[in-house]
């Protein structure tokens, strides 16, 4: 939670879905109650951020704040698990979403050993009735159940996608809220036998468009991924992109994968046909290993997700993760990131030249010296997240984006285990783009 122009916090808090409050970042300021422009914060005041670090969570938990000024509020949070043994080890993560009348998720699967669960979850005042559209490989399901399903205000609604669509290898779903907006994410877990494959929260995707780009895509060695995806049970244990077109046209699509020097080709060239109405799952594993930005294009609107993996031994546990397609960045993301193991920023610039400042905020509320990256046309940076900067841990980025179009992410991963988890970066405040322009003569 960022200061505003005043220097004080916003009135802020974290509270329980029924609207208990579990933590007061801020008191609501007369400021933001009234309808007249807040003084500004003097030129020489250092900027702060109110901060809530490993805060345990048990039930779904509400991050809000007031606008001021008539500007919208920069905040973010993030929720993150991890288990070291059992069915569901692994690591899965997931930043907080504003809740949304019409959402994506790509990415579930509700195969042998594989469970899905939807969760639905109303914040508002209003009970909200959602229809779920379902996209599988050979096109669109009709499942009786799936539509008018009511979520009362303050609760969560969760919903067994093996119920409405069993036996789907590769399943999406449209979550469309009539009354109050949801928020919805995906619980998903492998199971291949009495190995575990993997924990992940799968989010919303940027909705469908004729162009998408998906940031922290991060490939295993590719000799060893294609040894292991050829095991039966395997064939999801290896990087993919999913691609949904929601229409009744096909998409003739055209993908791009940007490393660290440079584009590097798909095997096939990289230019497939997506069916209308249904999911395409196109292999990522015939590059080298290491970061990628994945841009996808085509004539017909789409959304997308990247699959990234961990464990390359069929007898061995193994993790995966879901990158959404997200919005281009700009000003003003505020990028909360878990305490523990390793964390990296990837940012990707498809084309042109982009530069990146990302900010380190740590525990103690301060925004520290901002670091800066120049990422050129067709390339990847990655960015080791320290566990302290000025003495304090870091616990989060406020993140800006200058010159041509930029996407980012959080990769997560932990060193000496499998595990590995991605955070989509949520669009910025708004309003903290617009600028008082006064004019006279």
């Amino acid at each position: 939670m960022l200061a505003s122009g005043t220097g004080a916090l916003p009135g802020s808090r974290l509270a329980a879905l029924t609207g208990s409050t579990l933590v007061e970042l801020a008191k609501t300021t007369a400021a933001a109650e009234s309808p007249a422009p807040a003084p500004t914060r003097p030129a020489n005041a250092a900027p702060v951020a109110g901060v809530v670090s490993q805060r345990g969570v048990d039930d779904v938990s509400v991050l809000s704040a007031d606008a001021e000024g008539g500007l919208q509020p920069s905040a973010g949070a993030v929720m993150s698990y991890t288990a070291g043994d059992g069915d569901l080890r692994g690591a899965a993560a997931a930043a907080c979403q504003q809740p949304a009348n019409d959402l994506w998720l790509v990415g579930a699967n509700t195969a042998l050993g594989r469970t899905a669960v939807l969760k639905l979850s109303n914040a508002s005042s209003s009970p909200a009735t959602v229809s779920l559209d379902l996209f599988g490989a050979k096109g669109p399901l009709q499942a009786p159940g799936s539509r008018g399903l009511l979520v009362a205000p303050g609760t969560t609604r969760s919903v067994i996608l093996a119920g409405l669509a069993p036996g789907q290898e590769q399943l999406s779903v449209r979550v469309r809220s009539a009354g109050g907006p949801v928020a919805a994410v995906i619980q998903q877990s492998v199971l291949r036998g009495l190995t575990p494959g993997g924990v992940e929260f799968i989010v919303p995707a940027a909705a469908p468009a004729q162009r998408q780009v998906i940031s922290g895509v991060d490939i295993q060695d590719r000799a060893a991924v294609a040894a292991l995806t050829a095991k039966p049970g395997f064939a999801d244990a290896g990087p993919a992109l999913q691609i949904t077109v929601p229409g009744s046209a096909d998409a003739v699509v055209a993908i791009k994968l940007f490393g660290r020097d440079g584009q590097k080709a798909l095997p096939g060239g990289g230019v497939v046909t997506a069916k209308a109405g249904s999911v395409t799952q196109v292999p990522l594993a015939g590059v080298p290993a290491g970061p990628y930005t994945v841009a996808v294009a085509s004539d017909v609107s789409f959304t997308a997700a990247a699959r990234v993996t961990r464990g390359l031994k069929a007898e061995d546990a193994a993790d995966f993760a879901w990158s959404a397609a997200s919005a281009r960045l700009g000003s003003q993301h505020v990028v909360p990131v878990p305490g523990a193991g390793d964390r990296f920023l990837i940012f990707g610039a498809p084309e042109g030249r982009a530069t990146i400042s990302y900010s380190p905020i740590t525990a103690d509320g301060k925004i520290r010296t901002a670091g800066s990256a120049d990422i050129a046309g067709g390339t990847t940076a990655s960015i080791r997240v320290p566990d302290e900067a000025d003495g304090a841990k870091v616990v989060g980025y406020l993140v800006s984006a200058a010159g041509d179009p930029a996407y980012g992410a959080v990769l997560l991963q932990q060193d000496g285990r499998q595990d590995v988890s991605t955070i989509t970066i949520a669009p910025g405040a708004a309003g903290q783009e617009q600028v008082p322009v006064t004019l006279g003569y």
